[in-house]
């Protein structure tokens, strides 16, 4: 469920920040109590509209998944809002004076189909990409490299130990990165450090 709301009381002591939630016309509680929600996740809307580069970045990737697809850009760009609105539940939006955050959101919701898909990009997808982490992320969900894009495999920042069966043990915790076999040669040639350096990544934790 998509919802919008406004902030009514801020708190905050050294543990971090209590924010009271006002969310207008809805009622919402018996329905929180039944589906057992004790979270969500929260989009911050600073009231700046979509950038030049992001604008950039989104008709690059919507020109790459329309020539993959044989979709002409326009019916690609309409296409792949409303595959956008439909994972979100966000309301229609235009790519011209959209908010920053929802042409952060888009940008990586194309990328990730790219990826889920084996859409090549005209660029590597980590200078299109405006949100690393979450790039990162779906790059080991859905076992792509996260340098070229190309089929992956999970490389553990955190090692989990000699003689442990990584099969049985739930790394959840451990910081990783998806890589193919290439690029998972290289971190292990140059180390962690000059790895991340030389490609600006970085290991995560993810499910």
């Amino acid at each position: 469920m998509y919802v919008t709301g406004s902030f009514k009381e801020i708190t905050e002591n050294q543990t971090g920040t209590y924010l009271t939630v006002f969310i207008p016309n809805l009622q919402l509680k018996d329905y929180l109590i039944e589906k057992q929600i004790n979270g969500a996740e929260l989009r911050m809307d600073d009231g700046r509209t979509i950038t030049a580069d992001q604008r950039k970045k989104i008709y690059a990737t919507l020109k790459d998944i329309s020539t993959y697809t044989g979709y002409p850009p326009e019916e690609c760009k309409e296409w792949m809002k409303y595959y956008f609105l439909s994972r979100t539940g966000s309301n229609y939006f235009s790519l011209s004076d959209c908010s920053i955050e929802t042409a952060r959101d888009f940008i990586s919701c194309i990328l990730e189909y790219a990826l889920e898909n084996g859409i090549p990009l005209s660029d590597n997808a980590l200078n299109r990409t405006d949100d690393i982490g979450r790039y990162l992320y779906h790059c080991i969900k859905h076992k792509k490299c996260c340098i070229c894009g190309k089929d992956g495999e999970i490389h553990h920042i955190d090692t989990i130990g000699m003689g442990r069966d990584r099969q049985q043990v739930d790394d959840s915790g451990y910081r990783k990165i998806c890589l193919c076999r290439t690029h998972h040669t290289i971190a292990h040639q140059r180390g962690r450090e000059s790895f991340e350096r030389m490609y600006h990544v970085y290991g995560i934790t993810a499910p």
